[in-house]
């Protein structure tokens, strides 16, 4: 038994074990990656060296002394280049998550329109579908940038289709709500938004104990009614529209959409919602034609088949294509630097430039796109295994 048990012990290390090989090629795998890791780490510091360029990201201390043309927070040139940094890169966050928003809402219209029984409509969204995505991005934004513009006319001739709102070629121009009671009214919307939720998950468990069902929109509507109108009282009624006023060469007052936000959004959306467009169409496509029938037979309408039936299934199938699209449209703003939107590119570009630490700045644009599309990544992936069927 002794003997038994030496001789197999000798036979799993030996180069005929795949267990004991697969071990073996791992370990050279992971030496070769760490050797091209240290040769290439050791070259680029001897070569700084040699050129006596100090490296490190104590630089984001220093003022960064430009000027940012569009920012969501307070920034000034005498802010650190640390402070210009965080500007590009909530410009980014903010645009992305727009285009998502609206790229969903975009492409779910026309991939339902794509298969609508109208010969017109069906054609119509297979053109722009087709169209849209064989022509590249890139020129896409040099499109939309320049017809805002060059089309539009200046901010004295601005169009005014309604009252209070300016279309130029300065970007767009409308009334923006002011006084104390702004940031109550939005803490309520929060919360409205929050409760929501909870009534619906809430509704959800109760469904599947009781068979009950609970009126889960209307009561979300009338939070988001109640609870704004309840926080504004709160916080002292004070509550004024300002309107945008012309004053010399430009608008003054309100809130702007630059011409860069406007073109960078606008090819965003355009363009992701031809995707989204097909993910929506195939997805719809995967359920079977007895989902329809079943749920037909019983007295619903088309569309109610399609919002209550239909789609909360082909959802499973939609979801993984879906989160390959929504980071690609993170990373394809990053061709805002092309039409001049301070983007994190373009904001670590310019840094880059002044301070001479490339590396560096090459570093911070990774982390933060990496940042980025894994938190989208997790979250689609959490809402996947969410609706996720489960065995019992």
């Amino acid at each position: 038994m002794l003997m038994a048990s030496k001789k197999t012990n000798k036979t799993h290390l030996s180069w005929n074990d795949p267990a004991f090989r697969s071990i073996i090629y791992q370990i050279a795998v992971l030496g070769i990656v760490a050797y091209v890791a240290w040769y290439l780490v050791s070259n680029t510091m001897h070569n700084l060296s040699i050129r006596n360029i100090t490296t490190g990201f104590d630089f984001l201390d220093g003022e960064a002394g430009f000027a940012i043309g569009e920012s969501s927070i307070a920034y000034s040139p005498a802010d650190t280049y640390k402070r210009a940094i965080l500007v590009g890169i909530v410009n980014t966050l903010q645009v992305s998550a727009m285009g998502i928003i609206l790229s969903t809402l975009l492409g779910t219209i026309i991939g339902v329109a794509r298969l609508s029984t109208n010969w017109l409509v069906a054609r119509l969204a297979t053109v722009y579908i087709e169209a849209i995505r064989n022509v590249p991005l890139l020129i896409q934004l040099f499109f939309w940038y320049a017809l805002i513009t060059e089309s539009l006319p200046g901010p004295r001739q601005a169009l005014n289709p309604v009252d209070g709102v300016f279309l130029s070629n300065r970007g767009l121009k409308f009334p923006a709500l002011q006084g104390d009671s702004l940031s109550w009214i939005l803490y309520g919307l929060l919360l409205a938004v929050l409760g929501t939720f909870a009534f619906y998950y809430w509704s959800r468990k109760r469904q599947e104990k009781t068979g009950k069902t609970f009126p889960v929109f209307r009561s979300g509507l009338f939070m988001m009614l109640a609870f704004p109108l309840i926080a504004y009282f709160l916080g002292g009624a004070s509550l004024a529209l300002e309107y945008p006023v012309l004053r010399g060469f430009n608008f003054t007052g309100g809130l702007s959409i630059s011409p860069e936000l406007s073109a960078l959004l606008a090819g965003l959306v355009i363009y992701t919602s031809a995707f989204v467009a097909e993910i929506v169409r195939s997805g719809i496509q995967s359920i079977g034609s007895g989902q329809w029938e079943a749920a037909s037979s019983i007295g619903l309408g088309k569309g109610k088949v399609l919002r209550l039936v239909i789609l909360p299934q082909a959802l499973r199938v939609m979801i993984p294509p879906m989160t390959s699209t929504y980071l690609n449209l993170t990373k394809n703003s990053s061709l805002a630097v092309a039409i001049g939107y301070p983007d994190i590119v373009s904001v670590v570009n310019t840094t880059l430039n002044q301070t001479g630490q490339a590396i560096e700045g090459v570093i911070i644009i990774m982390a933060a796109y990496l940042t980025v599309s894994l938190s989208i990544s997790v979250f689609m992936n959490w809402y996947n295994r969410h609706i996720a069927l489960v065995e019992r």
